[in-house]
């Protein structure tokens, strides 16, 4: 039987709970002095730190916790979520993984991993991990919140309904369940639905969320003056609030105020402990060192795994973000025999695991060439099936299909690693004007390509980087692959179709063609203004794809 808590303890738990940070302080500073140990005591050091703002102190704490009782459950947890709050999503993640092994059965850990999971868009795990935790607490409206969430982003969206249905159900003033189970309507086209909630949301809350997802909904549903009016009652914009206003702005042609609300909503999303900061060093010194590997000579020492006849094999689009990925995964995969994969982070994990299997201190790409001796050799086998294998834990490989897709962007920067695995794999590269998609990247939330979106001049930086790679692979590795641009795809969704079907080697069905607008197409010349510091910067890529 636990001991009870020391009285100084319960004093300093009596004053933290009037308020009194000071007096709590010192009980419980004056109960460590003589018990160093005592998990209650330093409970309370870690909760005063977090109010005060002391957060590393706060994280030092629990963790002085949990090397005293690996069963503090409260303290893994408070220590994941203290990390996750502040964006470092690696520290989170190794105190989860360390949770668990801890105690696997911690619904709250299970919880926050697959909330980690679910970031990381490894969603079938996330997904077994938020079922645990109900399994282990039983139904509770945060886990079923975040399971629909990641049903809903797995585009289950039928299933996600009832996952916030059930949250709903069983906690009718939860602000977040209702904003979510909104979006999930506005996002199937249901907007009375949509609607519908939002009212459920405002009679509950009249929090900055709710009226950001109101001015959402009034602008989807054409009320545009009603939408700025929404925006204007706020004292003020998050980062998300800014983005949204600016696609209003946008709408309706006021080039200018948009622009400034991209850059603003950038600003304030890539803000201190958001994690979210482009690596410039980072990304050219890999992108380098993958230029000088991947040789004519080096790529022909490679081994290729051979082709596994048993399963469905991957259709891998690649390209930057906003250039048509998404629509061309859509073409695809309203065919008979293709199923929809969505972002794949498979082949930057194999980037990783290649280190654990092939351990080198010059890192990778040099690891592969390990690959060159024949005791080493069969090392890309064990990398194509782990691939297949995480294809079929996300349910890719059955159903009968031929192909599923993987699109996840700028994976042409893993197009070596690609053809090692899956030699005779079909590869789509989406293109779109450049400006466009920097255009896109600017006015919507995006973390790919280690972070780039967040300041024009990281995207374009990024982009340049990635096309002369992509370039070097061309002329080196002699890819080929077929070439899809976002305006053809647009003009013409049929003959795009056809071509699509052609390279795969499958029967034109009618459902593959889409009725899609050209609302987008030259988007960047409302911003000519803005983006004329950045155009000579882009005009190589752009003369090599072809554009102005």
């Amino acid at each position: 039987m636990a001991a009870a808590p020391h009285p100084l303890v319960l004093r300093s738990r009596d004053a933290l709970s009037r308020g009194d940070l000071k007096a709590a302080e010192e009980a419980a500073e004056e109960r460590l002095k003589t018990a160093g140990r005592d998990v209650n005591a330093l409970e309370l050091r870690a909760l005063i730190q977090q109010r005060r703002g002391q957060f590393g102190q706060a994280a030092r704490t629990l963790d002085t916790v949990i090397g005293i009782d690996r069963r503090a459950d409260w303290a893994f947890n408070d220590l994941i979520q203290l990390f996750m709050t502040h964006g470092k999503v690696t520290d989170a993640e190794k105190v989860a993984r360390s949770a668990l092994r801890a105690n696997p059965d911690n619904p709250q850990a299970n919880n926050l991993f697959g909330h980690i999971l679910t970031e990381m868009n490894d969603l079938p795990s996330g997904e077994w991990h938020f079922r645990r935790a109900l399994e282990l607490a039983g139904p509770q409206a945060p886990y079923l919140m975040n399971l629909g969430l990641n049903l809903m982003k797995q585009g289950r969206t039928a299933d996600a309904d009832e996952a916030f249905a059930r949250a709903h159900e069983l906690d009718p003033r939860d602000l977040k369940v209702l904003a979510y189970w909104s979006t999930l309507h506005e996002g199937r086209g249901d907007l009375k639905r949509a609607g519908e909630l939002l009212e459920r949301a405002e009679a509950v809350s009249s929090a900055d969320q709710v009226s950001l997802l109101k001015a959402n909904y009034l602008a989807a549903t054409g009320q545009t003056d009603q939408a700025f009016d929404v925006f204007a009652s706020f004292s003020e914009l998050s980062g998300a609030g800014y983005l949204e206003r600016g696609k209003l702005n946008d709408r309706v042609g006021r080039y200018p105020e948009a622009w400034a609300d991209f850059v603003e909503g950038k600003r304030r999303l890539a803000g201190e402990g958001s994690g979210l900061k482009y690596k410039r060093d980072v990304v050219d010194a890999l992108f380098t060192r993958c230029g000088q590997f991947f040789t004519r000579d080096n790529f022909a020492r490679l081994p290729q795994a051979k082709r596994r006849t048993d399963t469905p094999q991957p259709i891998f689009i690649v390209g930057s973000p906003r250039s048509g990925t998404t629509l061309i995964e859509q073409i695809l995969c309203s065919h008979s025999n293709v199923r929809a994969g969505g972002e794949l982070t498979f082949l930057d994990d194999i980037r990783k695991i290649s280190l654990d299997l092939l351990p080198d201190e010059a890192g990778y790409p040099e690891n592969l060439a390990q690959t060159w001796t024949a005791d080493r050799e069969y090392v890309v086998s064990l990398l194509r099936d782990y691939y297949l294998a995480r294809a079929e834990q996300y349910g890719l490989l059955s159903g009968g299909k031929t192909f599923f897709t993987d699109r996840m962007p700028f994976n042409e920067v893993n197009l070596p690693l690609l053809k090692m695995i899956f030699p005779e794999a079909r590869v789509v590269h989406a293109v779109r004007h450049p400006m466009d998609v920097c255009v896109s990247m600017m006015s919507n939330n995006i973390t790919h390509g280690f972070a780039c979106g967040y300041k024009m001049d990281d995207i374009v930086h990024h982009l340049s980087a990635v096309h002369a790679l992509t370039e070097h692979y061309r002329t080196e590795l002699e890819f080929v692959g077929l070439v899809v641009t976002y305006e053809s795809l647009v003009a013409d969704p049929e003959a795009a179709a056809r071509k699509l079907l052609d390279y795969l080697q499958l029967p034109f069905e009618a459902a593959c063609v889409h009725r899609l607008h050209t609302r987008f197409v030259g988007r960047h010349q409302h911003y000519a203004q803005q983006l004329k510091p950045y155009a000579g910067r882009l005009e190589r890529v752009m003369q090599a794809l072809g554009y102005r």
